[in-house]
């Protein structure tokens, strides 16, 4: 695990599980932390008043970081935060910037409830988190990248079976069962549900790709994570989170991307 990502899981297990918000955000962020999540305004004072309200709203804090990706200057983690003995359960997924000494400058995050139980009886954040062909990062982060503009921007959708593994697709989405097929029928749809608009992060170590998108539901703007992971050159698993942008008066910085 580099500097980077060790800085960002200590920001997280420190601050957050710990409940040490002063002293984690001052030893690992850098001369200027901003913030992308809507409710916490900007800066390492931001990031302490909202955390020790939150430490103090759930006193139990279960925290298991389950995925990450170290790419360059960003990282991401894909973590499971259980509070209060598991009154409620979290899907975080996070996407750190960080500076020239490997302290985090920057912060997005898409939340979503956690499921235990999708069609195909996944969870919304079990199976695999191994990374390897670490050689294919590139190509693979371009597969990702061609894939959303063809299929999910909708740009050439009958391109997909040039992405999507027709022999093993496990999805962990609450609502689509596993295989190719299934997700053929949603993506297809004259009424697909999720509009996606635009790419806004994109990042990716060895066979695993994440990427953070503006999107759109019935008219109403949305942040969207997609987790992929790839084998033999194409998609073979995905996770995903989904979140309503909230209006613009609500946000305490400048904004969700």
């Amino acid at each position: 695990m580099g500097i980077k990502l060790q800085n960002a899981v200590n920001l997280y297990m420190e601050g957050i599980r710990d409940g040490n918000a002063k002293e984690a955000v001052t030893k690992y962020s850098g001369a200027f932390y901003k913030q992308h999540s809507t409710g916490v305004k900007d800066g390492k004072e931001g990031f302490i008043e909202f955390f020790e309200e939150f430490v103090k709203r759930n006193p139990k804090r279960e925290i298991d970081i389950v995925r990450t990706i170290e790419d360059g200057q960003y990282v991401f983690v894909h973590v499971l935060q259980s509070l209060n003995d598991g009154e409620s359960q979290w899907v975080t997924a996070d996407f750190f910037d960080t500076d020239e000494d490997d302290r985090i400058i920057e912060h997005w995050d898409v939340i979503s409830e956690y499921s235990p139980m999708t069609p195909s009886g996944h969870t919304s954040i079990d199976g695999e988190t191994i990374i390897n062909d670490i050689s294919k990062t590139d190509k693979n982060k371009q597969l990702v990248k061609n894939m959303i503009n063809d299929v999910l921007f909708g740009k050439n959708p009958d391109r997909i079976d040039d992405y999507i593994s027709n022999e093993a697709y496990i999805q962990h989405n609450k609502q689509v069962p596993d295989g190719l097929e299934n997700f053929k029928v949603l993506i297809m749809a004259k009424n697909k549900p999720l509009i996606y608009d635009e790419i806004v992060l994109l990042v990716g170590q060895g066979n695993f790709v994440a990427t953070l998108c503006k999107a759109s539901k019935e008219g109403k703007s949305y942040a969207q994570v997609d987790v992929f992971r790839i084998e033999n050159d194409k998609i073979v698993e995905h996770w995903d989170n989904a979140e309503p942008v909230p209006p613009k008066e609500e946000w305490k910085n400048s904004g969700k991307f």
